[in-house]
């Protein structure tokens, strides 16, 4: 191996964490750590899942080898996250969760994304991630980047809906989603269907100020009994989308804010769980801790939370793609 190489995923993999933790002293690295992981049900799809999720974009589109990536996931299951996150377009990460599904297949909900418009797309990314993942059904299957995609071609005949559909008679998916970062209406066209079980969007403190997924969509997802992971509760990378390989770079969110950033999501009526991507293991177990210390915010936090994210919304702007 190129040494230098070594010498610098070491780097990578154990410096992050300043940037990004360094407001909280890392728990240790024992599995049994006291506390265990809340659990809540996700909406209609009525399956009891942890209310942290892991999301595997960080590892999969980062410098991490293969083995490394096995131990930042496999340490976030071991301390009770069930809710794994992925999509075919993370780089190697559903060859990563390869290594650990099929020995905890029972334990694990498992999320997959067609990033598509059509059926035999779809299709095609389906059987890609089933073998990667070493599964032969998913629990949930998103349709991802809802934000930036033609409705009216989703909702073909030919389209990627109705593939699912068909997959969720035949078992390869149990339930259907939709994803994405912008355009909250799309998010709204697609939940008229009737067929959405989950949805995935952005939503945290600031980006309420940009584009308000909490009062565009949540609610009619409560209304229709759709379950709601919460994602970018952090407020995500800062630079947004382009530094997704960069963690070193650090979360937009200073860490004595993480904590109550994560409790405002899980605050929100409706939301199930949040997604979270680690780069490293300490951020992975940091996580977790956060999580199984969840409290609601009191009124004095949320108040000081909402007006530094009213504060520090103007510098992110609508970094992820058009508002409507």
């Amino acid at each position: 191996m190129d040494t230098r190489k070594q010498i610098t995923r070491r780097k990578f993999l154990g410096g992050i964490v300043a940037d990004t933790t360094a407001a909280v002293a890392l728990p240790g690295f024992a599995a049994d750590a006291a506390g265990a992981m809340p659990k809540r049900v996700l909406g209609r799809a009525k399956e009891k899942v942890s209310i942290l999720g892991l999301g595997t974009a960080p590892v999969g589109e980062g410098p991490i080898g293969v083995q490394d990536g096995i131990r930042i996931f496999s340490e976030a299951i071991d301390r009770g996250i069930t809710y794994i996150d992925t999509a075919r377009i993370y780089g190697n990460a559903e060859e990563i969760l390869g290594h650990i599904i099929p020995k905890r297949r029972d334990e694990l909900f498992i999320v997959t994304k067609v990033s598509t418009h059509t059926a035999e797309q779809a299709e095609r990314s389906l059987s890609e991630s089933l073998r990667r993942l070493k599964t032969d059904h998913v629990d949930l299957l998103h349709i991802h980047s809802i934000g930036s995609k033609k409705i009216d071609r989703v909702l073909a005949k030919d389209g990627a809906l109705e593939y699912l559909l068909k997959q969720k008679e035949t078992g390869k998916i149990r339930f259907i989603g939709i994803s994405g970062h912008n355009r909250p209406p799309n998010f709204l066209r697609m939940l008229e269907t009737d067929q959405i079980d989950v949805i995935m969007c952005v939503m945290n403190y600031a980006d309420r100020n940009i584009y308000d997924f909490e009062s565009k969509v949540l609610p009619e997802a409560r209304k229709r009994n759709v379950g709601c992971a919460a994602m970018k509760v952090y407020a995500g990378i800062k630079g947004g989308f382009r530094n997704h390989r960069s963690g070193h770079i650090g979360c937009v969110t200073e860490p004595a804010y993480m904590p109550q950033a994560l409790a405002y999501a899980l605050d929100l009526e409706g939301v199930g769980v949040a997604v979270v991507g680690p780069y490293t293991v300490e951020q992975a177990i940091q996580n977790v801790e956060f999580a199984r210390k969840y409290a609601p915010l009191s009124q004095e936090q949320r108040t000081a939370l909402l007006q530094y994210g009213k504060k520090l919304a103007p510098s992110l702007g609508p970094r992820y793609g058009p508002v409507a």
